[in-house]
């Protein structure tokens, strides 16, 4: 239109030429067979989001990373208003902490996350804690509080991650699926983007499904749930005879784990001697023989998924994986926890995640 005919034109298209009331805002436009020449389609998403950043390690190979704000307990499942543990490593409170967008392949042993790779397999507990940490200051594998956050971040917004449980798709719905490689894992990130944590595609992928993932700060000894104290399973030692870890307590009694028949968290115990059981059950039918703790809350240790499943060996040190494998059906899901396996296990189902923190000033 020229000077002489300028009008006001009302858009209903999705378009990039318009205010946020519905304005053109095109110089001139032209309507024709094929509509309307100053049409630009508006993208059904954010071409980016502040959230998601790239961080090199100190060998200067990037990871797509998703960074997360501090939050409280209160904010994330009506606790109370202390800091979610996933934000207080060495005794200082963090603003943000960084978890990998994908599970982690591995270049020179040091641990990635890049979309449309093979995620690493085979890793024992102990090679996957030293291929994060070699990354540099900050890194580490990624911790029982920083899976906790995730789940819990699930449960608020009621919005649980999809993913590869059926070789290849998502056992509810045959159309999501990944680029296949193997008997029915798919490459990293490959998936729609239900299958990231808030359904966006610029949310952490893969959590449900896939492969398993050793993550760090939980384990069964002899039955005893065992945690390190807030994030510090980022920074301290994590070895079997580490003083770092401590008892769970419930009204001031070691919490345990009899696997005998399903599970039952009781505090009726002490340790166990491994006759307990190994066992599991979906969440919803797991048994508490007290009131499910603020701890255990803010770690995912309770039916926030209640058709995943929660897996218990009560024999020895058993440290945990999350999330189930690919065709674990509606099994899988980020609630998904296996206290079944002993640091020693590589099997071609188990992989990991990095994470990372930067340090304060006042650390320097």
């Amino acid at each position: 239109m020229n000077k002489e005919m300028a009008m006001e034109v009302k858009c209903t298209r999705n378009c990039k030429q318009k205010d946020s009331e519905g304005k053109c805002l095109a110089p001139s436009i032209t309507i024709g067979e094929s509509g309307c020449s100053a049409f630009i389609n508006m993208p059904e998403f954010e071409p980016f989001r502040t959230d998601n950043v790239v961080i090199y390690d100190k060998a200067g190979i990037p990871s797509i990373m998703v960074r997360f704000s501090r939050t409280t307990n209160d904010e994330l499942f009506g606790g109370s208003e202390k800091v979610h543990p996933a934000f207080i490593i060495d005794g200082q409170v963090y603003d943000e902490i960084y978890i990998n967008k994908y599970p982690n392949t591995v270049i020179n042993k040091k641990a990635y996350s890049l979309p449309m790779q093979k995620p690493k397999t085979g890793v024992a507990f102990d090679e996957a804690v030293e291929a994060c940490r070699s990354k540099g200051e900050g890194w580490h594998l990624w911790t029982a509080a920083e899976r906790g956050l995730l789940a819990n971040l699930c449960k608020r917004d009621g919005v649980f991650p999809h993913g590869n449980t059926n070789r290849g798709k998502w056992h509810g719905d045959d159309s999501e699926k990944g680029e296949i490689y193997g008997e029915g894992k798919t490459l990293a990130g490959s998936g729609p983007a239900s299958w990231n944590h808030d359904h966006t595609p610029f949310g952490v992928s893969d959590l449900c499904g896939n492969i398993w993932e050793w993550f760090a700060g939980l384990r069964l000894m002899n039955g005893a749930l065992q945690f390190i104290s807030d994030n510090d399973a980022a920074v301290v030692d994590l070895s079997t005879e580490s003083g770092e870890w401590k008892t769970m307590l419930s009204e001031g009694k070691p919490i345990c784990i009899d696997a005998t028949e399903g599970i039952l968290f009781t505090n009726n115990g002490g340790e166990l001697d491994g006759s307990n059981g190994c066992d599991y059950c979906i969440w919803e039918n797991v048994r508490f023989d007290f009131h499910i703790t603020e701890e255990m809350k803010e770690l995912g240790l309770y039916p926030g998924e209640p058709r995943t499943y929660l897996y218990a060996d009560t024999d020895g040190e058993r440290l945990p994986l999350c999330g189930g494998g690919w065709s674990y059906g509606a099994g899988a899901g980020v609630f998904y926890v296996s206290l079944n396996n002993p640091r020693s296990d590589v099997g071609w189902h188990i992989g990991f995640r990095s994470a990372f923190y930067r340090k304060l000033d006042s650390e320097n």
